[in-house]
């Protein structure tokens, strides 16, 4: 025991002479040096960390006075619905002093009448929306106001796993806080919190409330936006997830430039690798996303992308899942082209391929086949620009297509049990005089019509 205590000393001593970079604080500082602090950093940075408090009106209703039998009965003078204000409460970054843009989560200010924000200084200013994506839950607002300050973006995609962070927020209405650790994983996705998911997660305490403010790293730079916890018990645990920089920057430049975020396909539809599909192509490999079609004419198709080819890279970066083809598909701004690496019988090839405006023309149910009269019909196209199934733009009351069932905004998924992504899918498996199984789904509801 003795000689562990001293081994423990002497490893203490190490840190200590390792100043501010170490781990852990010094164990002695000589007289009038100043103890490691963030307090410089935080000087800089928390002036661009806003509170925002939204407010939305909210119908109350008395279903007793809203019935006009007990309003006479009773002589209840009919009266005006009583209305009052919520009210939540988050956070944001100023990421442009000069014209007030404000970086925050779709969440904090969906479904809200009127946006408040309380800078640092105390003083409160009206915001408005410039634009919101349910999908990556980001929301750019501007403000008026004079001296602002505002955060660099750093390039989230240097990160390593085990840098020091800090977290600034509004934690539970409380006011500015702030809390720090360090990054626990990097592009964590498939947790069904959002459509498009590659969080940084981190142990920093991030709490309700703390959503839309800051993670930044130790030169103060903005690396993401706080946005989800895993919160069991209702608190903090140690597991919080921020949108990274990398994300947030192109999704603030569309919201900004078009107010919503235009996204583009690649006219490909895809699915995870599995060992199963690995050992059919004669793989050694455990990840990457295979092409399962490619739309004729599509930008793929125009790439030399094929059915079976194993896409694993995209822009340098890896592709472990079909979610991350995904992310980097719906990520990408139409017009721009992505650098893809592929396996092609065993042979790793490289294309270019551009994100094109996904295809809404429309075509008469007639001419394919007659049971769809009177119906108009067209690619549906998913959140990651993929062909998924043929949509039911609009259906005549009178035309067999509604007699048969179909309503518009059905989505056909499948046909005589297989599996249905565009037109040329459908087209393929109906011919007239013959009877036809459609699987079609509507809303949240999965139903089959038999048609003949």
């Amino acid at each position: 025991m003795k000689a562990l205590r001293h081994l423990m000393i002497s490893m203490l001593l190490v840190l200590a002479s390792a100043g501010p970079a170490g781990a852990a604080l010094p164990a002695i500082l000589p007289d009038g040096q100043a103890l490691p602090s963030l307090a410089p950093m935080l000087r800089e940075v928390t002036p661009a960390v806003v509170n925002i408090s939204t407010f939305a009106r909210v119908q109350r209703y008395n279903p007793l006075l809203q019935d006009p039998f007990f309003r006479r009965f009773f002589d209840v003078p009919e009266q005006p619905s009583n209305r009052r204000r919520a009210v939540s409460a988050g956070s944001g970054v100023i990421v442009d002093a000069k014209q007030g843009y404000v970086l925050t989560n779709h969440h904090v200010v969906a479904n809200a009448d009127e946006i408040q924000v309380t800078l640092a200084d105390g003083r409160n200013v009206p915001a408005t929306l410039v634009g919101s994506d349910q999908q990556v839950d980001l929301a750019v607002l501007r403000i008026e106001a004079e001296g602002l300050s505002q955060l660099k973006m750093a390039d989230s995609s240097e990160l390593q796993v085990g840098d020091f962070v800090v977290a600034i927020g509004n934690p539970f209405g409380l006011g500015q806080t702030v809390t720090s650790g360090i990054i626990s994983a990097l592009g964590r996705s498939g947790l069904g919190i959002y459509g498009y998911e590659d969080f940084i997660q981190t142990d920093a305490s991030i709490n309700p409330g703390n959503s839309g403010g800051a993670l930044v790293n130790l030169n103060g730079e903005l690396i993401g936006i706080n946005s989800a916890i895993i919160a069991p018990a209702g608190g903090n645990v140690g597991i919080g997830f921020a949108i990274p920089t990398e994300i947030a920057s192109v999704v603030m430049e569309q919201l900004i430039q078009h107010g919503e975020v235009r996204r583009g396909t690649l006219g490909v539809a895809f699915q995870d690798m599995t060992p199963e599909l690995a050992e059919a192509f004669g793989l050694d490999m455990s990840h990457g996303a295979v092409i399962a079609q490619v739309l004729e004419g599509g930008s793929a198709d125009q790439a030399g992308l094929q059915a079976g080819d194993i896409i694993v890279r995209v822009d340098g970066r890896p592709i472990r899942t079909g979610a991350d083809l995904r992310n980097r598909i719906g990520l990408k701004p139409v017009g721009q082209q992505m650098e893809i690496e592929y396996y092609r019988q065993g042979k790793l090839q490289r294309t270019d391929a551009t994100i094109v405006q996904p295809s809404q023309q429309v075509a008469r149910g007639a001419d394919l086949n007659r049971i769809f009269e009177g119906a108009a019909l067209r690619d549906y196209v998913d959140a990651t620009g993929a062909l998924a199934a043929v949509e039911v733009v609009s259906v005549e009351r009178r035309g067999a297509a509604f007699r048969a069932g179909f309503r518009p905004g059905d989505l056909i998924v499948a046909a005589n049990r297989k599996r249905v992504r565009s037109l040329q899918d459908l087209r393929a498996e109906v011919s007239d005089g013959q009877g036809l199984l459609l699987q079609v789904q509507r809303g949240n509801t999965s139903l089959f019509l038999v048609l003949r």
